[in-house]
């Protein structure tokens, strides 16, 4: 099926992005294992094998739409250098990535392409989910201090 090629071009871009999420994650998962934090590996490998999840689901609908799926174009990756401020990346990307969901499902509805939309309606409440989830380690880390959340992260 013909896709529309702007909507295609906005699925590339939604692409870029969980590729780039991806990467930033794996790197900040294996940070974490590198300093002892088990537990907060695991949370941030899970939300990189969530964002794998979201790329294939895009690739298959640009392949879908007879589009060319586009995996070569990465985005700016923000590493941070502690827990503190991977934490804060992590959700700079997470509001870029519901800002570009929330736009793709507006073109996708206005071009009469409802499965689409109904693809990147999932996949948002999926990055709703990745933002409060980093929100409430914020949150913990706030009302804790580094010290005593970083614990209950080994």
């Amino acid at each position: 099926m013909k896709g529309n090629a702007m909507l295609i071009e906005t699925l590339n871009s939604l692409l870029s992005d969980e590729l780039t999420a991806i990467n930033q994650y794996v790197v900040h998962a294996e940070m974490a294992n590198n300093w002892g934090y088990k537990k907060l590996h695991d949370s941030v490998e899970k939300r990189a094998r969530q964002e794998m999840m979201h790329a294939e689901k895009l690739i298959g609908r640009i392949l879908f739409l007879e589009g060319i799926p586009i995996v070569s174009n990465l985005k700016k990756i923000y590493i941070g250098a502690d827990v503190p401020k991977q934490l804060a990346n992590d959700h700079i990307a997470e509001e870029t990535a519901i800002i570009a969901y929330n736009n793709g499902i507006k073109m996708a509805g206005e071009v009469s392409d409802f499965a689409t939309r109904e693809i990147l309606e999932a996949i948002l409440n999926d990055e709703d989910r990745h933002i409060d989830e980093i929100e409430s380690m914020l949150d913990q880390l706030r009302d804790m201090s580094l010290p005593v959340f970083l614990s209950s992260k080994v």
